[in-house]
């Protein structure tokens, strides 16, 4: 059992890393911009609520996602297996309510994996990424670092590939800003708790993956 929180800009490929850990430690991976879209998919008073806060880059309201991930934690396979963590917290009174839930539970964090990479490359990465629409596979490409084989259509599956509506550089450099003043100061906090690591994203994919295992 592993519990990891992954911190990052958005864009910064945490999604990525996120998938391989879910296969290699055999864990959850709870991503709060998943549970968020599938709302706002299904049009839930949630959903249209976020929408209009993530269609501008801006941070989603804290008790619209904090209720939702401790349901989502206690169900069974979290208690079993732990749980990964991506796109929570992204605040320190997110974090801070997260703690007084674990410590209710008697449970801890082993560790936070920091995923660095500079702005300007984020905003070079979101304008060119694509994503797979298949929810079962979401397989990412780059249309300079990792472009699909055949233009649109994903490799693993065959479904099509679709631009995210927030993946444009006005959008993107607003998330950076939001991710600066509000996310940012969560590196200093789980620092200081002793379980925080660091590592510098890499062009390429593998080599940020050899980071990454080496902290964990």
């Amino acid at each position: 059992m592993i519990r990891l929180i992954i911190l990052g800009a958005p864009g910064s490929g945490k999604g990525s890393q996120c998938k391989w850990i879910k296969e290699d430690y055999n864990v959850p991976h709870i991503s709060t911009g998943d549970i968020l879209r599938k709302n706002i998919a299904e049009e839930t008073k949630l959903g249209i609520k976020a929408k209009s806060f993530i269609d501008k880059g801006e941070l989603v309201p804290d008790e619209l996602v904090i209720d939702l991930l401790k349901n989502r934690l206690e169900e069974n396979d979290c208690k079993e297996r732990g749980f990964l963590l991506d796109g929570f917290p992204r605040t320190l009174s997110q974090a801070e309510a997260l703690d007084e839930y674990l410590n209710e539970k008697g449970i801890s964090i082993d560790k936070v994996i920091n995923l660095h990479v500079p702005d300007e490359e984020i905003m070079v990465r979101a304008i060119n990424r694509r994503t797979c629409e298949n929810p079962e596979c979401k397989e990412i490409y780059h249309l300079v670092y990792n472009p699909p084989k055949v233009d649109g259509v994903c490799d693993k599956c065959g479904s099509k590939l679709f631009t995210r509506k927030d993946d444009n550089e006005e959008t993107v450099r607003n998330r950076l800003h939001v991710y600066h003043e509000q996310t940012e100061p969560l590196i200093k906090y789980y620092t200081e708790k002793g379980i925080l690591a660091t590592v510098i994203g890499q062009e390429k994919f593998e080599d940020t993956v050899a980071l990454v295992k080496a902290v964990l």
